[in-house]
């Protein structure tokens, strides 16, 4: 099969970009690199077609779903907290351009659209754990980007027959996150000041919690959403089932590193949500969707990724 991968330089679609080649699929990648970096497709960029272009170019994203089967839509600007700071951008890259996507998958004759969406639709509601079901109340611009998103992708599939599909990742981590940005997800950023011997930063008490997901379960669904039939036109969680405070997990990095945190700690930020756990029931009936590492594993082979890159 012929896959369209956007944001396949990123840290989720690099390690999906690497399933699919593996179980021998043609790939082909678009990608701005503004968040996503070449050389996480080192292994295999001799085996894929990489084009550099962002999905807010009409142009560019028609040539790249022309002769594509699936659309696996990750590119997006994915921060809850640039966001907050730059809405407009979120919307032109998180709205706009999927909307793009939307259109050049409907005009080439795409058979499914894959779009990457979020737990962030859900708010903070107080409701655990969150299922579809449940009305959506983002908090954030990042949130309701994701959002529109779903809605664009549903009026396609009703409208003009394109099949779409909408995944909820819930905190996904692993190996290729970028800690780099202060908008990059916590746990590269504890790893990476464990690593280094440094204080990691929390926003509140810690005792926030999330469902981390470790990236290989959703690369896994990824591919499960892509090819099981019958399931266009819906929405699906993709997390754990389980719940983490920020303290356990630096409790578990204590463990790994053989030395003590002493995190500092300091305001919350606008738009961060205080609890959030998956109901991935539905995902499990639909295509058979069950996580095969667990969240400690998953923080270990990261950690060890990680350490591996110093």
């Amino acid at each position: 099969m012929r896959y369209l991968v956007t944001g396949g330089g990123g840290f989720i679609g690099s390690n999906t970009v690497d399933e699919l080649v593996r179980r021998g699929h043609s790939v082909t990648v678009l990608d701005d690199l503004s968040a996503g970096n070449e050389a996480n497709l080192a292994t295999v960029r001799e085996q894929i077609t990489f084009i550099r272009g962002t999905i807010t170019d009409r142009e560019i994203i028609e040539k790249a779903c022309r002769g594509a089967d699936y659309v696996l839509h990750l590119a997006a600007r994915t921060s809850v907290p640039r966001s907050v700071k730059q809405p407009l951008e979120t919307n032109q890259i998180n709205v706009d351009g999927t909307l793009n996507v939307l259109v050049a998958a409907r005009d080439a004759g795409v058979r499914r659209v894959v779009f990457a969406s979020s737990s962030s639709i859900y708010g903070d509601t107080p409701t655990l754990p969150k299922h579809e079901g449940m009305p959506p109340a983002p908090i954030s611009p990042y949130g309701v980007s994701k959002l529109v998103g779903e809605l664009y992708g549903r009026v396609f599939h009703r409208t003009y027959g394109l099949d779409f599909v909408a995944l909820r990742y819930f905190n996904v981590f692993g190996p290729r996150q970028d800690p780099g940005s202060p908008y990059s997800g916590v746990l590269s950023r504890f790893i990476t000041a464990m690593r280094d011997g440094g204080q990691p930063l929390v926003f509140g008490d810690g005792e926030q919690s999330r469902d981390f997901t470790f990236v290989q379960n959703v690369v896994t669904a990824n591919l499960q959403a892509c090819e099981t039939p019958g399931i266009g036109g819906r929405a699906f969680n993709l997390g754990t089932g389980g719940r983490y405070t920020l303290n356990y997990t630096l409790q578990l990095l204590e463990g790994f590193a053989g030395r003590p945190a002493k995190p500092k700690y300091g305001p919350p930020r606008e738009g961060d949500i205080r609890d959030s756990q998956a109901d991935i029931s539905l995902a499990s009936q639909a295509f058979g969707y069950q996580p095969q590492i667990n969240f400690e594993e998953g923080l270990r082979r990261t950690w060890d990724w990680y350490r591996s890159q110093h």
